[in-house]
């Protein structure tokens, strides 16, 4: 106990040494970084929302100024003084054309008492301070806000499209009422002269923005275009008073928030004393980044706001998962410096350690007993390792030995697997040239055969022609069997023809043409009919589609056909015959189409499936040449297509030919 103790005691010492900076440094590092962190990113928020604010200032302004230049325009335009002395029906029908084409919400011909005479109301709108500047000459366009009659003496849609239903909303300043009847108008005036310059009246028109949605959506669009905001959701809002009257911020189920209210510390803020609101505000049920500005009217008072934010909600979502980083980073740090330490404490009384027990050892007579390896660079470690000297160097000669054991097993392996690999690729090789030898012996064979034939069938059709020629009127008894010899000879060449194709398909491209999937079906049907009757076979059709694809029809029949015939073998005791024609589409855009046909016999076993395509694989079917899938393959991949097998767990086989509208090539 007594040697143990002061080891002990050391351990303790260099341990505690080793942590007493990580445990007091790095937390405060830690704390230090994150308040820094997030204090640098709610005032790079701040000013995103700031910037974000001057756009959307910009955009109203503009708008603004589109309204009062359209109204100017027109004013001073001739085609405005060449209407002036229309009846006043008339007159006010063209107004009300040209209130749309410019897209205003009214457009009203005042004369110099500023009253509308030609409306069907004739409102006086003398009182406006737009207008009466215009009476003096000067064109300007402003904000104000209309009373619920003004609006109706306009226009009694104007004066219903404003009525908003006030909504209950937190935060906001307590009110009694239940509805808001103003609207906030955007108008613009401008004098109308006569051709000696004379005042003849003021040209007044203005935008509604009471929920005004396409205005509102427009902005948000130019102020947040492409939603950069990690997961957050930018918004944009007009406000008459405190009352959201144009919004896309949304309450529950989609619906716009028109209608709730402001908090009340940015209405005192922004409509109270006239300050820019740039922080976070509570808007109708979450927290944004926020910046608002207050609307003046003509007479210079606080009439509205326009806002611009953004969700608070993700971005406080990054900052704790940046917090947990953090914290898990310096936590990391700090177990990894750590165990640094307690292994560089180790690294100090580890070797005296060792040495005491081994000399302990020695004494009780275990001659075997050893250091064992120190890590020390120190007169320790020197000490210590010459003292296992003897034993290291034994050591390493039988590793040394067992590694050229280890290497010279390796290389047994590896020079075995060589030769394995050496001889499936012989016989994959061996395989392809007797396939090769097969095809090649077939194409000159029938290339021979077809010679043969073909000289024959020139010299009977030669010297038919001329017997017929010779006969003259004579050979006209005769001329069906003459008919039905040429027929005969005929066949005999497209039997050739035919031939040559089997044996070398690519050499033949028939000629293109558009082909009907249902079209083809029927016909294919037609042609084997008698096995359908002999195999007692059902045949269930699905015609999906009503594309074209372009190719050779007589092909595309051999293909079919031969799928047909394999379908009705594969049920000798009769069954179901599915056939489907669909669309092929790919990433929503159309490819051409795909012809299935499906058997209800016993599949096909998962280790012929790799082999269906190749040439002379017969699958043990009797009679069979092993070359009609070859065939059929090799025809639609002439037109840029595939055919491919599937096996479902149901039973039975389907083999789909997928067909491009037009060949690749």
């Amino acid at each position: 106990m007594s040697d143990g103790a002061p080891r002990q005691s050391i351990r303790r010492r260099l341990i505690g040494l080793a942590l007493l900076p990580l445990g007091v440094v790095l937390p405060l590092l830690l704390v230090t970084l994150v308040n820094w962190g997030s204090g640098f990113l709610d005032r790079l928020l701040v000013a995103k929302v700031g910037a974000d604010l001057v756009s959307a200032n910009s955009y109203y302004e503009r708008v603004s100024a589109g309204i009062g230049t359209a109204v100017e325009g027109l004013a001073g335009s001739a085609r405005l003084a060449t209407r002036l002395d229309m009846p006043q029906a008339q007159l006010q029908d063209w107004l009300g054309e040209e209130r749309q084409r410019l897209q205003l919400d009214f457009l009203l011909l005042l004369d110099r008492d500023a009253c509308a005479h030609g409306h069907p109301k004739a409102p006086c709108l003398g009182n406006w301070p737009v207008v009466a500047d215009a009476l003096r000459g000067k064109a300007d366009t402003v904000n104000d806000v209309f009373s619920a009659g003004q609006l109706a003496a306009i226009d009694p849609a104007l004066a219903e499209r404003a009525r908003t239903p006030l909504l209950p909303t937190r935060n906001a300043q307590p009110s009694q009422a239940a509805v808001e009847e103003r609207g906030l108008v955007v108008h613009s005036a401008a004098p109308v002269h006569d051709a000696q310059g004379r005042l003849l009246g003021v040209l007044a028109g203005g935008v509604l923005l009471n929920g005004n949605l396409e205005f509102i959506d427009h902005l948000n669009e130019i102020v947040y275009p492409d939603d950069k905001l990690l997961d957050s959701v930018g918004t944009a809002t007009l406000f008459l008073g405190d009352v959201r009257i144009a919004t896309n911020v949304r309450l529950f189920e989609g619906e716009r928030a028109i209608g709730t209210r402001v908090s009340q510390a940015v209405r005192d803020t922004v409509l109270g004393r006239g300050e820019t609101w740039l922080a976070r505000a509570f808007v109708v049920q979450d927290w944004y980044y926020s910046g608002y500005r207050p609307l003046l009217d003509s007479r210079g008072e606080r009439v509205g706001m326009l806002y611009v934010g953004f969700l608070e909600t993700p971005f406080v979502a990054a900052k704790k998962s940046a917090f947990i980083g953090i914290v898990a980073l310096f936590a990391l740090a700090m177990l990894i410096a750590a165990i640094f330490a307690v292994l560089w404490a180790r690294r100090i009384f580890r070797p005296i350690e060792k040495m005491h027990a081994t000399m302990n050892e020695i004494e009780a007579g275990r001659t075997d007993a050893r250091v064992g390896a120190v890590a020390n660079a120190d007169e320790i470690g020197e000490l210590a390792r010459h003292f296992d000297r003897l034993l290291e160097s034994q050591q390493a000669q039988a590793e040394a030995l067992q590694r050229w054991g280890e290497s010279l097993d390796g290389k047994v392996a590896q020079r075995t697997a060589e030769l394995q690999e050496a001889l499936a690729n012989l016989r994959s090789t061996q395989g392809k040239l007797i396939t090769n030898e097969k095809m090649a012996a077939i194409g000159q064979l029938t290339a021979g055969v077809a010679h043969e034939i073909n000289n024959p069938i020139a010299v009977i059709q030669g010297n038919l022609e001329l017997a017929r020629e010779l006969l003259g009127a004579q050979a006209k008894p005769v001329e069906p069997e003459f008919r039905l010899i040429l027929d005969q000879v005929h066949r005999i060449r497209l039997i050739v023809t035919k031939l040559l194709q089997f044996a070398r398909p690519q050499e033949y491209v028939g000629y293109l043409e558009p082909v009907n999937a249902s079209q083809l079906i029927h016909d294919c049907l037609l042609l084997v009919g008698h096995l359908l009757r002999k195999g007692n076979v059902a045949i269930e059709q699905e015609i999906a589609t009503n594309r074209l694809v372009t190719c050779n029809k007589n092909e595309l029949q051999q293909v079919m056909i031969n799928l047909l015939a394999n379908a009705i073998q594969a049920m000798p005791d009769g069954g179901l015959l599915r056939l489907r024609a669909e669309e092929w589409d790919e990433a929503d855009m159309p490819i051409g189409l795909r012809l299935s046909v499906a058997d209800s016999g016993p599949g096909i076993p998962e280790s012929e499936r790799e082999h269906l395509f190749e040439p002379f694989f017969t699958a043990h079917k009797p009679g069979g040449h092993g070359l009609g899938l070859w065939v059929s393959k090799s025809l639609v991949e002439r037109y840029d297509g595939r055919i491919t097998v599937d096996c479902p767990d149901s039973g039975g086989a389907v083999f789909t030919v997928w067909l491009r509208c037009e060949p690749l090539g």
